[in-house]
């Protein structure tokens, strides 16, 4: 039997997404209609993982209660390691957090200079683009990339987003420009700031060696780290395997999602992602007996 099946052989149908966005980051959803949509979508558990967002917490907690979707708070924080951008899921986290909280706020103010200079080097392209039209268009976003993208497409200068990512906004493209991030290891001791568990999300994203992949796993789970998001919807092949037994020879917790947007990512829907993704309820459950026992030997 695959480790796969293994893992979904006593779940008796319920499905979980660990990995979605809301208008507070970069998605098209409201986290209102997040919910709404996973219950929809007959998932019994998600959770809002918006880049360097917490905003729509509150917001996705309330409509769960009132649709009777299971939501788990999380983040997603944006890292670097050796020059790649790495992802660290944060989930179970108090979103109250003051540490949290103002490790988030830096990462607004940065990304809102980033902004001003992205949207200055659109203009000088030719592009008709102002900041104010573009923070006019998103007021509860942490506005980022994706959205001076949609603006470019909805005002048909760009037939579509990832043309704009490939010829103008995009790493190494002229109108690129560097942000502020921490590293995987300041952002899991983050993550336990604020209680929560810390996993490195998508490793099947990265452009590293597999040699500087389990070099990044292991320094990380010597800090702390506690999973791995090991089922994704970009996996291909053995990878659901082969993270799996890397989260296991680590032993480390198996996560998983969809990295649901919306319309900004329209062929990955929750839950099943791009078809073939299955998150089982039991991995759920064993992340809560896992922050329980972690809790208790405080």
């Amino acid at each position: 039997m695959s480790l796969q099946n293994d893992l979904t052989s006593s779940t008796q149908g319920k499905t979980i997404d660990l990995h979605t966005h809301s208008t507070a980051s970069d998605g098209s959803f409201t986290p209102t209609d997040l919910a709404y949509e996973a219950k929809k979508a007959g998932v019994s558990a998600i959770a809002l993982t918006d880049h360097d967002s917490v905003n729509g917490i509150d917001e996705i907690t309330a409509a769960g209660e009132k649709c009777g979707m299971e939501i788990v708070p999380g983040v997603e924080l944006s890292t670097e390691y050796l020059d790649e951008e790495i992802h660290v899921v944060g989930l179970f986290i108090d979103h109250r957090n003051e540490t949290l909280k103002n490790q988030l706020q830096k990462f607004v103010d940065s990304r809102d200079g980033r902004n001003l200079k992205i949207i200055e080097r659109l203009h000088d392209e030719g592009f008709d683009i102002s900041a104010e039209e573009i923070y006019a268009r998103n007021p509860d976003s942490v506005v980022a990339r994706p959205h001076i993208a949609r603006y470019l497409v909805e005002t048909g200068q760009v037939p579509d987003v990832q043309t704009v990512f490939d010829r103008y906004i995009g790493a190494g493209r002229p109108c690129y420009v560097e942000r502020y991030k921490i590293t995987p290891i300041e952002a899991v001791a983050l993550i336990h700031e604020a209680e929560g568990l810390a996993i490195l999300a998508h490793p099947c994203l990265y452009k590293i060696s597999r040699e500087t992949l389990l070099i990044l796993i292991r320094e990380m789970k010597e800090k702390g780290l506690d999973g791995i998001e090991a089922l994704y919807s970009c996996n291909e092949g053995s990878d659901d395997e082969d993270y799996c037994r890397i989260a296991r020879e680590f032993d480390l917790l198996i996560s998983g999602g969809s990295d649901f947007h919306g319309a900004s990512k329209p062929d990955i829907h929750i839950g099943t992602g791009k078809g073939n993704l299955h998150v089982p309820y039991e991995l759920l459950d064993t992340m809560k007996e896992y922050l329980t026992k972690k809790n208790q030997s405080k």
